[in-house]
């Protein structure tokens, strides 16, 4: 009998209950979309790109963060992730993706896979991701969540993202989802003459902005300051190695 009752109960739960949470989860994102980033409620800069509004409608944000998070993922606020990081708010992952001026054609390397999402916006508006994540279990599960979600144009390596990775380069674009007092010299000399590199630059306690580095034609580069922002710092192999000695 308990089992006859568990049963029926697993087949209501995934006939009736189970449509009705991704129904929830369609609405909530469309409702983020238009409030946080098309018509801001706040009065914010709104989001232009309808590219990038498409895809943040389309990559669901409530598979990318934890169980007990599901519910809040839509949330006009950044999330924790584990191991002291964080998934940015909405706002913040488009408005970093509409700094980058995306083409269908451009490869992009990101320093901070976090748990994949801003790598999943990404891969919707160009043609490659490549990810770099230092902390293992973060990276290994953003890879499994991302093979498992169908993106296919996504690779991810665990490493220390100041070194970038060489071996792809060069890269249209580059984006840091974590903040450094300055712009890498490797991740400069990685980036295609022409290109845009994003990041929130500025020190760990200080006052951080986003910013775009343009790398001229000629190999020059010039920087602008934009948006201030709280990111997590970057983190260096030498602090991984001392923080997993104090665990």
């Amino acid at each position: 009998m308990r089992f006859l009752f568990a049963f029926i109960s697993f087949i209501i739960f995934f006939t009736y209950i189970t449509p009705c949470l991704g129904t929830s989860f369609h609405y909530l994102r469309e409702k983020m979309v238009r409030e946080q980033l098309e018509f801001p409620l706040d009065g914010r800069t709104p989001i232009r790109d309808r590219r990038v509004l498409w895809a943040m409608k389309t990559v669901p944000r409530h598979l990318f963060v934890r169980k007990e998070d599901m519910i809040c993922a839509y949330e006009d606020y950044p999330l924790p992730i584990g191991w002291g990081q964080t998934i940015s708010q909405p706002y913040i992952v488009a408005l970093m993706t509409e700094m980058l001026k995306l083409a269908p054609h451009h490869r992009v390397l990101e320093i901070g896979t976090g748990s994949g999402y801003q790598a999943a916006v990404l891969s919707l508006l160009c043609k490659e991701v490549y990810s770099i994540e230092i902390i293992e279990s973060l990276a290994k599960e953003a890879i499994k969540r991302l093979q498992r979600l169908g993106y296919k144009n996504i690779r991810v390596k665990i490493g220390d993202g100041y070194y970038g990775w060489p071996e792809y380069a060069p890269f249209d674009r580059i984006i840091l989802t974590c903040a450094f007092p300055k712009v890498p010299p490797p991740l400069i000399k990685q980036l295609k003459r022409g290109g845009l590199l994003c990041m929130p630059l500025g020190p760990r306690y200080g006052i951080q902005y986003l910013t775009i580095l343009f790398k001229m034609k000629d190999g020059s580069c010039r920087i602008k300051k934009e948006t201030p922002v709280r990111f997590v710092p970057m983190i260096r192999r030498k602090n991984l190695l001392i923080k997993a000695n104090q665990r």
